[in-house]
């Protein structure tokens, strides 16, 4: 038994021995596998968009300034210690966009200043108390204050465009108020803290805003026309998807277009298919005309918003067959053609009907939208020469990849200029 067990024992420490032998022969392949994948993910955000390595750069260059300000004596002896507050101000403030460094750095300083206010008058108030009924009245405005200003930061609209703010007005009151009752130098630290935020706040927004700006107007401007061409795509195909009578006789080459509109039609139900062909070939014809057209309206709409160019009418209006298809719709929905049809057969076809009369509506209100927006920002003529212009690769890119991506049944695209 003692021979068994003895045998039994190195069979199983040989085992143990060859899958540790495995596994670290496997392990430099693994690693340079995960080193690869790492650099295959940095250098598809980086060419996604470029203005993230630009970003990057700039919050160093931003924190290498405001380092400044302990790197040399006369700059540190005006702030001391205090000055680390400016270095966490930049890694804080500082945002992707102008508009976001500069909403930020105001909601940070403006409660700075409110705060540290409120704290020297929290802590001059406390003083009148005595040594011993201080504390009690500083911790009953901490008290105080922390719950109404949190309370505030639940509201929509605060929440919103505050909420930054709101959170550094509870932590500034906290730290001036409550620090003031062993040091009694109190307008000194509030002096000191808002000093520091203005400086870090500053050189963040003209870091931000001289080196290589991101407008959000820019990313807003083209990601509208790029959604509406990729729902341009979407009503393209919609006919002849709806209307296919069987999976075999989808068209392979639209394989591209149901990644950008699959998500709605896989919404469908089984009976929209057994639809009697008779009912489905009177709402076929105007289905394919409406999806076609309101397609190559909002197509062009998305031209004209990306081009910045203004043509002499709006789009869908002009579109005689998408109103004669709306007029036929409403004739096949009145109820003395039915009279001999069960209308549990019609609701399917009618549904989708009435569907596409409602985004013929919204598509008119899209279009209209963007013919007072050409109007008003003065959009050039279509007849005019137009420069070529800077390259809106981003904008291509999004495109493409609605176009081209057969892999996945949702992406998130960030488009800009």
């Amino acid at each position: 038994m003692e021979v068994i067990s003895a045998e039994q024992e190195s069979a199983t420490a040989g085992h143990v021995t060859r899958v540790c032998q495995l596994w670290l022969k496997a392990l430099p392949n693994k690693i340079c596998a995960k080193i690869r994948g790492i650099a295959r993910m940095t250098r598809e955000l980086g060419q996604d968009d470029p203005r993230r390595i630009i970003h990057s750069l700039k919050v160093g260059l931003a924190l290498t300034l405001v380092s400044l300000f302990y790197y040399f004596k006369p700059l540190y002896d005006g702030f001391g210690d205090s000055a680390m507050w400016a270095v966490l101000t930049v890694v804080v403030v500082f945002e992707f966009s102008v508009g976001a460094t500069l909403g930020k750095g105001f909601n940070r300083m403006l409660a700075t200043f409110i705060a540290g206010a409120l704290g020297v008058g929290a802590h001059s108030l406390a003083t009148l108390s005595g040594r011993k009924g201080e504390p009690i009245l500083v911790a009953t405005f901490v008290f105080i204050i922390a719950a109404i200003v949190t309370f505030m930061r639940f509201f929509p609209k605060l929440k919103a465009r505050y909420d930054y703010g709101l959170l550094i007005f509870i932590l500034t009151f906290c730290l001036v108020s409550v620090s003031g009752y062993r040091d009694e130098q109190v307008l000194k630290i509030a002096h000191e803290r808002a000093s520091t935020i203005i400086v870090g706040s500053c050189i963040s927004v003209l870091v931000c805003v001289c080196v290589c700006p991101v407008w959000v107007g820019e990313d807003l401007h083209n990601s509208v026309s790029a959604n509406m061409e990729k729902l341009g795509i979407f009503l393209e195909a919609f006919g002849d998807e709806y209307f296919k009578e069987s999976e075999a006789q989808s068209n392979e080459n639209n394989k591209s277009f149901l990644q950008g509109y699959r998500s709605v039609l896989t919404s469908k139900s089984s009976e929209e298919m057994m639809t009697p062909e008779e009912i489905r070939g009177k709402f076929q014809v105007p289905c394919k005309m409406v999806s076609q057209e309101c397609s190559k309206a909002l197509k062009e709409v998305a031209s004209m918003l990306r081009k910045m160019i203004k043509t002499k009418s709006s789009t869908l209006h002009t579109a005689a067959s998408v109103k004669a298809a709306a007029e036929e719709f409403k004739n096949l929905m009145k109820p003395n053609i039915w009279e001999k049809t069960d209308l549990l057969e019609i609701i399917p076809a009618a549904s989708v009907a009435s569907l596409l009369l409602e985004i013929i509506e919204c598509i008119e209100k899209i279009d209209e939208a963007v013919y007072e927006l050409a109007k008003v920002a003065s959009f050039r003529s279509r007849d005019s020469v137009v420069s070529p212009g800077r390259s809106d690769f981003l904008h291509q890119r999004a495109v493409q990849q609605v176009s081209d991506d057969n892999n996945t049944d949702h992406r998130v695209i960030t488009v800009a200029e």
